[in-house]
């Protein structure tokens, strides 16, 4: 039964297989559970509010179990999957600021609805033709560098200076036990990584914890040092899960709060982060399993683009924000992983981790950002497809990859990429290569650029 439903035979490989595959991607992504929570809840919305980190940890599990077994048995597609690291970095820094929670997760569930209907009527095709492919590149690049600064300041690490825009560490040097505990956990991920350690972020969060718990009963350290969570050894290690953000969403409410205009273009970068990245892994993840064929095409791909798009659903209806396919599955597919079969392994794991949410609670974010850092690093590796020698691209895509570190924006980056290639291509006088969305999306950050001023001028 296993072997016709999952096509066990024609991909070429077994049920024990699937199963280590299965198992490995789950080790190699399982940090998102415990790094998620603390992304979202380092966070306001803009009415002071944070989100339980106990009640996110279930909700990243929940959505990441059902997100991933959905793939498993609709796609049969070895693709793990969660919540997106830039995804989640959008909704915290970009739209909580301008909303409520609920509001702000009101906007993934609608980012997962476009995808859907992207995926299931092909639109899909003019918005890549429409967004050149250097700016897709730059952009995960710039999320890249926009998530390692967001670890580095989280930790401590970096700071804002008195005489510059930003320092090393809160007086100009690395002072404090939490900014040794980070150097040493960046410095032990690095060289798991290095080393090619199956789960080598995992492990390394995991003894960075533990170190950080050491450190904080042995020394005297100021209360709030550690940031949100101070590590402490938990009272137990098995508790019931908290499902009390399960359908705290609002669809509606953070157009009617924050303006429609500046909604929109936090939903665009959403729905244009998420798809894109998930088609960038998909493929690559389905080339390396010899599941794309002699005309490049992957298996059941509309089925695969739009269980990404309920799992976008998924992720915003439990306030885990937006779930998509992870690079990660590459690890379960190096272990022999071809088909579904591995998902449902990797979910049910992922499922069972609902249960040690007080672990979750005692992991600080010295030990959690050297996973940002790193996987910022990771995604730098996009920069050598973006073709500095051409003129029409390398300004565009540096102000993309620039902007979004630099007014900790990723909404920015996008909007002044977009803007300045169409410009760029306008005044080379070569109107023919922008497609006719792109002067539409460029319209749209026009106006988000300007919204001070039209709200001015139109109050």
């Amino acid at each position: 039964m296993l072997d016709r439903f999952f096509e066990l035979t024609g991909r070429g490989t077994t049920v024990g297989r699937e199963m280590r595959g299965g198992v490995t991607t789950f080790v190699a992504m399982a940090y998102i559970v415990l790094l998620n929570p603390i992304i979202l809840a380092g966070a306001t919305d803009v009415t002071g509010a944070r989100l339980s980190i106990a009640q996110l940890t279930t909700s990243t599990a929940l959505a990441a179990a059902v997100s991933t077994l959905l793939m498993a048995v609709v796609g049969n597609a070895p693709f793990g999957l969660a919540a997106g690291l830039g995804l989640n970095a959008v909704v915290a820094y970009q739209a909580a600021p301008h909303m409520t929670w609920p509001e702000a997760m009101g906007l993934v569930v609608l980012e997962g609805l476009v995808i859907i209907v992207l995926a299931v009527t092909g639109l899909r095709t003019l918005i890549m033709n429409a967004i050149p492919l250097a700016l897709k590149h730059a952009i995960s690049v710039g999320i890249g560098l926009f998530i390692a600064l967001i670890g580095l300041v989280d930790a401590g690490f970096v700071a804002r200076g008195t005489g510059t825009p930003v320092q090393l560490g809160a007086t100009g040097h690395l002072t404090g036990w939490p900014v040794a505990v980070f150097c040493f956990g960046l410095l032990l991920m690095i060289a798991l990584y290095a080393r090619r350690t199956p789960g080598a972020i995992l492990i390394s969060i995991i003894l960075t914890a533990i170190l950080a718990i050491a450190v904080n009963s042995l020394a005297r350290i100021a209360p709030g040092s550690w940031g949100v969570v101070t590590p402490r050894v938990p009272e137990r290690l098995i508790a019931a899960p908290d499902f009390a953000l399960v359908g705290a969403f609002d669809v509606t409410g953070g157009f009617a709060r924050a303006g429609a205009l500046t909604a929109a273009v936090v939903l665009f970068t959403l729905v244009l982060s998420g798809f894109f990245d998930a088609m960038g892994t998909i493929i690559g993840v389905s080339d390396e399993a010899g599941l794309v064929d002699e005309r490049g095409q992957v298996p059941r791909l509309g089925r695969v683009l739009t269980v990404d798009g309920v799992a976008g659903v998924v992720g915003g209806s439990v306030s885990a924000s937006a779930n998509t396919v992870f690079v990660e599955s590459a690890a379960g597919v190096g272990e022999g992983a071809r088909t579904g079969l591995a998902s449902v392994a990797t979910g049910a794991l992922l499922g069972l981790t609902m249960l040690v949410t007080p672990l979750a609670s005692v992991v600080p974010a010295a030990a959690a950002a050297p996973a940002l850092v790193l996987v910022g690093a990771l995604m730098m590796t996009q920069s050598r497809n973006v073709p500095w020698g051409d003129p029409d691209v390398a300004v565009p895509a540096f102000l993309t990859i620039a902007l979004m570190p630099f007014t900790y924006s990723i909404t920015n980056g996008v909007g002044a990429g977009v803007i300045v290639y169409t410009l760029v291509k306008a005044v080379r006088g070569r109107l023919s290569e922008i497609p006719w969305l792109l002067w539409i999306v460029s319209l749209v950050f026009l106006a988000y650029f300007a919204i001070d001023w039209l709200e001015e001028v139109f109050a």
